[in-house]
């Protein structure tokens, strides 16, 4: 059974920066995209930084490209996200995933940005 457990969120000014972190098991993730998305009140959840857990080729929303940088650290199983120079509207909840086929969801971390 794969778990994801996202931390690292927490209140921030704007301006500043965060680490989320998501610390994977269950299994090994050779061949699997790990990703970050996000759900801010009201509003759909979309999609933020992928990485191929092997390779380590990442992609990044327009929005938060720059910003963001998505890693992981294969022997410890975590994912990562670094979050610069965030702004309000950057707070949401971060979700963690990972995807082989299907998509495993982590519970989220609340990331509010206060400006």
């Amino acid at each position: 059974q794969v778990q994801l457990v996202e931390s690292g969120g927490g209140l921030v000014q704007a301006g500043g920066s965060l680490r989320l972190s998501c610390v994977a098991s269950g299994r090994t993730f050779s061949g699997y995209v790990m990703g970050w998305f996000r759900q801010a009140p009201g509003k759909e959840r979309e999609f933020v930084a992928r990485i191929n857990w092997s390779g380590g080729s990442t992609y990044y929303s327009d929005s938060v490209k720059g910003r963001f940088t998505i890693s992981r650290d294969v022997a410890k199983n975590t994912l990562y996200l670094q979050m610069n120079s965030l702004k309000p509207e950057d707070t949401a909840v971060y979700y963690c995933t990972a995807s082989y086929g299907g998509t495993y969801w982590g519970q989220g971390t609340q990331v509010t940005v206060s400006s």
